[in-house]
């Protein structure tokens, strides 16, 4: 954990910044622009998570009841930064440290259990909730969202997902309500399960310019957006998807790397079938199925590379390659692969 902070909505209106411990951060416009209480619409999210320059942000946010000692204030926020990815550990975090502010209209305790987490993981409470770090395994954390959610709304159109991911290309998804937003976005990284690796995730974007410039600086992305003008911004996306309309669009300069052959065939075809075999299969075991077919496509790889003079890395062989003499669009897909790979001798 990096920080805690807490933001209040008053009675006026007014919507301020009120505490952060150890120190203030530099990313207080931006968690802001995050935090609900400044959306127009009024909604409330009582969780959102997101990314922001290598660093996650987790946002709680409570209505105040009307028995509460708070009388001036009607909503709250509390913003826990930190450098890993655990929704559900820091949801559950978070909504200890709004019981404490409401019982105790101070950030003594807050701070209290903050630095307990920090120095022994865990924090207890018998009135607010106890807390324990090592019972949120970051694997749970990754198997948290539903694989088969996804296949059921898209069906064989998951193998455009999977492509994407194994070829480390730019993915927006758009809904209006950011908790579909964000189910959908954390579970994708699964499809590329031998990876583990959620660091591409931005499940909460907003059209800033300094968010879209910090975005466009990463090589591969998945980006969640609930304001449907990203889809005028091509620029941003090489796959589309919108959850509202069950939708996805490859866009133009990615078709090519994009193109289905009868791999990606049978790998769509799989990822059905493993989904809807509702009697056998569970989540987790659907991502074992994907993982493992995926494992078949690099060790077919593997038979046209070579190891370099140093001994350490695999490059690309193009002579072992054509000599396969793969259909052109299967010889095209396996170039992408292994340049998204970084196995092409430079």
């Amino acid at each position: 954990m990096l920080r805690v902070g807490l933001i209040q909505k008053d009675t006026n209106g007014e919507i301020l910044w009120m505490w952060c411990y150890p120190s203030t951060t530099p990313h207080e416009k931006m968690l802001l622009r995050k935090c609900c209480l400044t959306d127009e619409n009024k909604l409330l999210h009582s969780f959102v998570f997101g990314q922001y320059r290598r660093t996650w942000f987790y946002i709680t946010t409570i209505e105040v009841p009307e028995s509460s000692i708070l009388k001036k204030v009607t909503h709250f926020s509390i913003v826990l930064t930190t450098k890993d990815f655990n929704p559900v550990k820091y949801a559950a975090f978070t909504r200890i440290l709004c019981r404490m502010y409401l019982k105790h209209e101070s950030p003594v305790k807050m701070m209290e259990s903050y630095v307990a987490v920090l120095t022994k993981g865990i924090c207890q409470s018998e009135e607010n909730g106890s807390f324990l770090s090592k019972d949120f395994d970051v694997r749970k954390a990754y198997l948290a969202g539903s694989i088969r959610d996804i296949v059921s709304q898209f069906g064989m159109e998951t193998i455009i997902l999977h492509t994407a991911l194994m070829l480390k290309k730019r993915i927006v998804v758009y809904h209006p309500k950011i908790g579909v937003v964000q189910e959908f976005t954390r579970t994708l990284p699964a499809l590329v399960w031998h990876r583990q690796h959620w660091t591409i995730l931005h499940s909460y974007m907003h059209l800033n310019a300094d968010e879209l410039g910090a975005l466009q600086m990463c090589t591969g992305y998945i980006a969640g957006f609930v304001n449907l003008e990203e889809s005028n911004r091509p620029d941003l996306y090489d796959v589309f998807v919108n959850l509202a309309e069950s939708e996805i669009t490859i866009a133009p300069l990615a078709k090519e790397a994009m193109a289905m052959t009868k791999l990606h065939k049978e790998m769509g075809q799989l990822i059905v079938q493993s989904a809807e075999d509702l009697e056998n299969q569970t989540d987790s075991q659907v991502i074992q199925d994907i993982a493992l077919k995926t494992r078949g496509i690099f060790t077919n790889l593997s038979l046209f590379s070579e190891v370099l003079a140093d001994g350490e890395k695999r490059v690309l062989n193009l002579e072992a390659l054509k000599q396969k003499r793969f259909p052109p669009a299967t010889e095209n897909f396996l170039y992408h692969l292994v340049a998204a790979e970084q196995m092409l001798k430079i």
